[in-house]
């Protein structure tokens, strides 16, 4: 039964996903904002919804674990199994924003992240709203950028027409989803956890991260094979950066967040670090400013064996 749970909260959590991101940028239009700050804000917010309610509810109901080992596996999910993916279908072209400004950022976001949970095993609601805050000056540097660069991010017009019922149905479809899918997730995953003799923070960065992470590799893959303008680097970063600074981050102003499990300290956040830094080394080396095939092979060679030393360890 637990499994079912797993599923129908996976299920619920693409279909809300989906619908929140169509209301809001739908919503969006109504209030006359440009599609640029729509791309760079109301959709990233919008995106990273699945996880926050992962987390807050996991959170609430006593499962610290699983709210941070979301975002850590969600991470490493991200430029594992999402960009590897990805590149593999099709090389993906890196702009110079990627180590100008968005992958330093991620970097200092990860390790401030780091130094926070190791300082006293707890993300307190200040370090939390401090993160928040952080995100929003971040978010002002890139749309600053972006309008000095004059770049439209691809959201689709046809939305700019939805009425306002249909956007309200949207948005309570998308919150309804979100609520349950979180709720049935996080129920089912400490069901399995149980019943298997692993630990929550083992299923939350495995079973549960990549369940967040379905609906990006989803539309990242597709995107590829269609041979349109697949998921960029810069998306997945700020993905990322959205992960540690919005989901954590606001889940901490709610209720602080405790590390109640040695490993994500000593083991997990570290692969979550190793996943970002090997970007850098991945772009220049040996063709500049492309992520190929052969590397996106790489990224998911490493994700599989993360993913094996994380169930290795778990029974140890």
């Amino acid at each position: 039964m637990s499994i079912l749970w797993v599923v129908l909260g996976f299920v619920l959590l693409v279909v809300g996903g989906e619908y929140l991101v169509r209301s809001s940028v739908a919503l969006s239009f109504k209030f006359n904002i440009s599609k640029m700050v729509i791309g760079m804000t109301v959709v990233s917010f919008a995106t990273s919804a699945p996880e926050l309610l992962v987390s807050l509810q996991a959170a609430l109901s006593g499962s610290p674990a699983i709210a941070i080992n979301n975002v850590v596996g969600s991470n490493i999910a991200n430029i594992g199994l999402v960009l590897g993916v990805t590149a593999l279908v099709g090389p993906i072209a890196v702009d110079k924003s990627f180590y100008k400004l968005n992958w330093p950022v991620m970097m200092i976001f990860s390790i401030v992240l780091y130094f926070f949970l190791k300082n006293d095993n707890v993300l307190t609601a200040i370090e939390g709203g401090g993160l928040f805050i952080a995100l929003l000056i971040f978010l002002y540097i890139i749309i600053r950028n972006a309008r000095k660069e004059t770049i439209v991010e691809e959201v689709d017009d046809t939305l700019a027409t939805v009425s306002n019922f249909k956007i309200t149905i949207w948005l309570l479809i998308g919150a309804a989803a979100l609520y349950f899918g979180s709720e049935w997730l996080v129920d089912g995953s400490k069901e399995i956890a149980s019943s298997f003799g692993v630990s929550e923070a083992v299923i939350g960065v495995s079973l549960i991260a990549i369940g967040t992470s379905v609906p990006e590799l989803a539309a990242s893959v597709i995107a590829a094979a269609k041979k349109e303008k697949a998921i960029s680097l810069g998306n997945l970063i700020g993905s990322n950066i959205f992960n540690i600074a919005s989901v954590l981050g606001l889940t901490a102003l709610v209720k602080p967040i405790n590390v109640t499990e040695p490993q994500i300290l000593t083991n997990d956040i570290f692969w979550m670090l190793g996943f970002a830094a090997v970007l850098i080394p991945l772009i220049f080396i040996p063709k500049r400013m492309q992520i190929s095939r052969y590397k996106g092979f790489f990224l998911v060679l490493g994700y599989s064996i993360f993913m094996v030393f994380v169930f290795m360890k778990s029974k140890s």
